[in-house]
């Protein structure tokens, strides 16, 4: 069983070849004081919400067609990129998780680059990411990724007006060699509401587990909410091409918004089902001459439980 999409990494960029220059990119997203995210959002507002058994019986299946992707991956040699971006509390995090659970963290990988090192600062934008591309077989996913310059950066002021002109210039060119050298790009903008971003921050600051998730950082950029529709709404500008466009998923509904990512990566590469036949474990041979060690010789973990 498959999924109707691209057989391998050349057809991916045969069919979505573009020699368009930058600079020639329509600019399809006006600025918008409300944000972006607002008006799209409305669309879906009415959407029933989704029971959670239906939520977990899909995600189970989904999980199951993760499993039989990356085998066809690993046996055809092809090299996955999947990029996700968003607002603070968006639900990236949460989709990755729901990911990479069922897959084989050998040939899964999550990428979540923190501050650059003040070596990294004098280094060409690109270069420290691209250690951490895929060879033949894996999957990389990024949370976060070079996109950093024209959202954070940007907005906080953590890179000059020269160096962020030219990394939107130069980006569609480097997404561009990295989609001819074999490599499947996919970027997901996950999209939230201004609403919904502080139900998210109210809910961390209540939760032990999640306060590590808010930081100061975080707290100013919920005061730039503004800042950052402009800033997105630039990036699109210049880099949701023909060649690697920007999927965007309407995250308000953190349920709906994971299943509606992982079956649309589920379509983006045609997989065939390598599950092997089930076999029977033959019974077990009896042991003969051996002898177990006093179990008192042994150090255990102690039963609290």
């Amino acid at each position: 069983m498959g999924h109707k999409g691209k057989s391998d990494a050349e057809g991916y960029i045969h069919n979505h070849d573009d020699d368009s220059y930058p600079e020639s990119f329509p600019r399809k997203y006006q600025n918008d004081e409300q944000g972006s995210e607002q008006s799209l959002l409305q669309v879906t507002e009415h959407k029933p919400k989704l029971s959670d058994d239906f939520y977990e019986k899909e995600l189970q299946r989904l999980q199951i067609e993760l499993v039989k992707l990356q085998e066809w991956i690993k046996l055809k040699g092809l090299k996955l990129v999947v990029i996700f971006e968003g607002r603070d509390a968006a639900g990236k995090g949460g989709v990755i998780n729901r990911i990479i659970e069922p897959l084989n963290p050998r040939f899964c990988r999550v990428v979540a680059l923190g501050t650059p090192t003040e070596r990294e600062k004098t280094q060409w934008y690109f270069q420290r990411y691209i250690p951490h591309l895929p060879a033949a077989g894996e999957m990389i996913l990024f949370d976060r990724s070079w996109y950093n310059r024209a959202g954070v950066e940007r907005v906080m002021g953590f890179c000059s007006d020269e160096e962020y002109w030219e990394f939107l210039r130069s980006c569609p060119y480097f997404e561009r060699m990295l989609i001819r050298s074999g490599i499947v790009l996919v970027k997901y903008w996950f999209s939230v509401s201004d609403h919904e971003q502080e139900k998210r921050f109210q809910a961390r600051l209540l939760d032990p587990t999640k306060r590590w998730k808010l930081s100061p950082m975080d707290i100013e950029s919920r005061n730039r909410w503004v800042e950052y529709s402009k800033a997105k709404d630039e990036m699109f500008a210049y880099t949701d091409t023909k060649l690697a466009p920007w999927l965007v998923v309407e995250a308000d509904n953190k349920k709906r918004a994971r299943l509606n990512c992982i079956a649309h990566l589920l379509s983006v590469i045609k997989y065939e089902d390598l599950t092997p036949p089930q076999i029977e474990l033959p019974p077990r041979h009896e042991a003969k001459g051996y002898v177990r060690p006093p179990i008192e010789e042994q150090t255990f973990v102690p039963s609290i439980y």
